[in-house]
């Protein structure tokens, strides 16, 4: 009988692209996998053969399914094996996301790297490198500042800094202009704009971004290609948000650092850095948004605060971005899990975490559940946020307003001219302003994919004036008619967490344009920002 290359694999226990899939060692330990695979990947494995039920991925599955939380993605890797991984479309693998604060976990690696490097120490006066940059008097609390403080958000700012230094030009200027409320190193206060004074003195150091400066000492090694990073209007990345990255990034970088910084043999971090950088430096105040009566001992963010990492309940670290960007890892269970998701509450995600994942890994390997491994695999490959699917595909409306031009009352978006064109696929929502035009395509109940520059997109929790990376986002767009006089699309832009809602309510002569984002929706008492766009009809173009 011929055997072939795959079935003699499989019999060695190695998978087809050369990745080791057997479950253990001769004795019961778990097989430790080659940190990475041919293709630049995790290496990949069955849940069983590393000691986690398939069971408990789906137990994890049904509580998401079940929950308020809208997850993205989520890749749980244990033993080095990536055992699970989800895209819920249009979110995709191959898709970067971005980060929010889960950034500054990277900006403290780059940190890490230029100390092992000789180029500074955390002990460093953070005024030593900005001579140019300081105020006429420096007080004694400025002269005091240290980069750990930077690291550890204890500036002595009252507040965060960021929304007081973005609309200047020169931010690390308005930073060290700011008055310091309390001795630095004495009190915990989020403070994204210290992260980006780390990104500031990396760059300074360096000569080079930080996404720059870390390409060959972090992302090549890694094998991560694709990143983008936003940066400053002098050109630092933004340092405490902006990165967008992939869930495989994610991984890998919690991987690295449940490995102590070695990868492949080699090590990419000290290990002294990365126990420095992921031990306790400073607690954090109970926060207001914490529910009443929640124990500490249940509560993630009174774990303690890192150098831009946080201390877990489950003796875990992680990682975090606003709305739920994760990358947790957990050194009792030598596993990582990475997710990115649009959740207003994301001690509600870990929650769900804690709850099916730590308890469910075991310390030897199982019994291969075949069955329950298909099941599995079959609803990890169909994962979806669907389109909205109630009201029509069609109304008797759309032929008549199809390709028409309504002229806009003016408005802060300065948009003068929408237009929307249907055929029996779907719509082109147009706006025109002084730019020129501006095109969503949409599909009729199902997903139209494409590329926009509509004004007001994508959403976002708008950090001041940060540069784009590019002019244009990726989004999946689908309309459908609540009424016959009503169109509702949903733009997604998946490669953020957060979607738009467009609502036009047509009339004889007219139609209003209402824009409503995600970010607004979570809040009952939200209100988008930008204008309802009011408009007439006309048969000829207004001028530009």
């Amino acid at each position: 009988m011929k055997t072939t290359r795959r079935a003699f694999l499989q019999h060695l226990g190695i998978g087809a692209a050369g990745l080791w899939l057997g479950p253990s060692l001769a004795d019961g330990r778990f097989a430790r996998a080659d940190t990475i695979g041919a293709d630049g990947g995790l290496p990949r494995a069955t849940p069983e053969s590393q000691g986690v039920p398939s069971a408990a991925v789906e137990a994890f599955l049904d509580g998401i399914a079940a929950s308020k939380h809208e997850f993205h993605s989520f890749m749980l890797v244990r033993h080095g094996n990536v055992i699970a991984e989800g895209w819920w479309a249009p979110y995709a693998a191959q898709l970067n996301h971005t980060m929010y604060s889960m950034s500054k976990s990277f900006t403290s690696t780059a940190v890490g790297l230029a100390v092992s490097e000789g180029k500074l120490t955390v002990e460093d006066p953070v005024v030593s490198f900005f001579p140019d940059d300081l105020p006429a008097k420096v007080d004694d609390k400025l002269a005091a500042l240290r980069v750990k403080h930077l690291l550890t958000m204890s500036v002595g700012h009252a507040k965060d800094s960021t929304g007081l230094i973005t609309p200047e030009e020169n931010w690390v200027r308005a930073f060290l202009a700011l008055p310091i409320a309390h001795a630095p190193g004495s009190e915990f206060v989020y403070n994204s704009g210290a992260t980006y004074m780390l990104s500031a003195i990396v760059t300074r150091l360096t000569g080079q971004k930080v996404i720059d400066y870390l390409r060959p000492r972090l992302f090549e090694p890694l094998a991560i290609d694709g990143m983008t990073w936003q940066t400053c209007p002098r050109g630092n990345n933004t340092g405490g948000w902006g990165l967008s990255i992939s869930t495989e990034g994610l991984a890998k970088l919690g991987q690295l650092y449940l490995q102590k910084g070695e990868w492949n043999g080699k090590q990419l971090i000290p290990a002294k850095w990365v126990e420095e950088a992921t031990s306790f430096k400073i607690q954090q105040p109970l926060p207001a948004t914490t529910r009443p009566a929640r124990p500490n001992d249940r509560n993630d963010w009174v774990q303690g605060y890192c150098y831009q990492f946080w201390r877990c309940t489950h003796h875990a670290f992680r990682g975090d971005g606003a709305f739920g960007q994760f990358t947790i890892v957990m050194p009792e269970q030598d596993a990582v899990l990475a997710i990115t998701s649009e959740s207003p509450d994301m001690q509600g995600e870990l929650d769900l975490v804690w709850e099916h994942l730590p308890p469910a890994m075991k310390d030897a390997p199982l019994a291969e559940d075949s069955a329950t491994a298909s099941r599995l695999q079959q609803r990890l490959s169909s994962l979806a946020l669907a389109p909205e699917k109630s009201g029509k595909t069609s109304s008797p409306r759309a032929s008549a307003v199809s390709g028409k031009l309504f002229a806009v009352e003016p408005n802060d978006l300065k948009i003068k001219a929408v237009s929307l064109s249907f055929d029996d696929d779907g719509c082109i929502f147009r706006v025109t302003d002084d730019q020129g035009e501006h095109a969503i395509a949409c599909g009729l109940q199902k997903w139209a994919f494409g590329e926009t520059d509509m004004p007001g997109t994508p959403p976002s929790l708008g950090l001041g004036r940060t540069v784009k990376v590019s002019p244009k986002a990726k989004v999946a767009a689908s309309g459908t008619w609540t009424d016959d006089d009503t169109f509702e699309m949903t733009w997604r832009f998946h490669e953020t967490p957060h979607h738009d809602t467009a609502i036009c309510k047509f009339t004889e002569d007219g139609v209003t344009v209402r824009f409503a984002s995600s970010i607004v929706r979570m809040n009952p008492n939200g209100k988008d920002p930008r204008p309802v766009l009011q408009g007439e009809l006309i048969t000829t173009k207004p001028s530009r």
